[in-house]
């Protein structure tokens, strides 16, 4: 039986390997970003289709309400996420932080997961195996040695909207999952392989298609199972 996803996020990175790696013939995905995604141009039998939505503000809500109107969403991914400008320098210090940056950073990491995905419970609920799922961070977990301060504040507030939104829809019985990947080797093309991710980062970052592995576990269990939240780091990380 064929499947409609919406991937938030979608147009780079693991978001691109999610909209690559997870539907197959036959299937549909709704691509959310505010770039054209160069996936819409793969002839594979999947069908893709593009909604360009800006997540900083809510103000194209009712945008995706209507669009989206009486579609049954088997599969909501949510995988969004901004950090601090400088935020992986080594010279950062959350002293710089702009209060407009983190303002927006809050609102596009926080308060825009929860509003766009209340906008879609309703086609979620007309599943019958329907799935959630959030992509979080370790950087959220405790005692990672992250001094991102505003962003280490979202990604651990996602794990909360996460348990949250469990509860929500545990009736309507449908399953939300929180997975927090350590630092990806997102700049290595989904297509290009998990081998090349390997060799150029020795080891250090985790290949995109190690959480579509795992994502596409999740989506395949049956309703019965209900997987709460997923800690991958890289082997090689002492933090985490």
């Amino acid at each position: 039986m064929n499947k409609n996803f919406i991937v938030f996020g979608a147009s780079q990175g693991l978001g691109d390997a999610f909209v690559r790696g997870l539907p197959v013939k036959g299937d549909t995905v709704w691509i959310v970003s505010r770039t054209r995604p160069r996936s819409l141009d793969i002839d594979d039998g999947v069908n893709r289709k593009w909604l360009s939505v800006d997540l900083s503000s809510q103000q194209q809500i009712p945008f995706l309400k209507e669009t989206l109107k009486d579609i049954v969403i088997d599969v909501l991914i949510y995988n969004v996420g901004v950090w601090e400008k400088r935020g992986f320098e080594d010279d950062y210090s959350f002293d710089n932080d702009d209060a407009g940056d983190i303002a927006n950073l809050l609102t596009i990491n926080l308060t825009s997961t929860i509003t766009y995905i209340q906008a879609l419970l309703p086609n979620v609920r007309q599943a019958m195996n329907g799935k959630m799922i959030l992509i979080g961070s370790t950087a959220g977990l405790d005692h990672t040695n992250n001094s991102q301060v505003s962003f280490v504040a979202s990604k651990f507030g996602l794990r909360g909207i996460t348990n949250a939104l469990r509860e929500h829809v545990r009736k309507d019985g449908i399953s939300v999952t929180c997975i927090n990947p350590g630092e990806l080797a997102a700049d290595v093309p989904y297509e290009e392989g998990a081998e090349k991710a390997m060799l150029l980062y020795q080891g250090t970052r985790i290949p995109v298609q190690d959480i579509v592995s795992i994502v596409q576990c999740v989506i395949h269990l049956s309703p019965v199972s209900c997987v709460k939240e997923i800690n991958i780091p890289a082997i090689t990380d002492l933090n985490a």
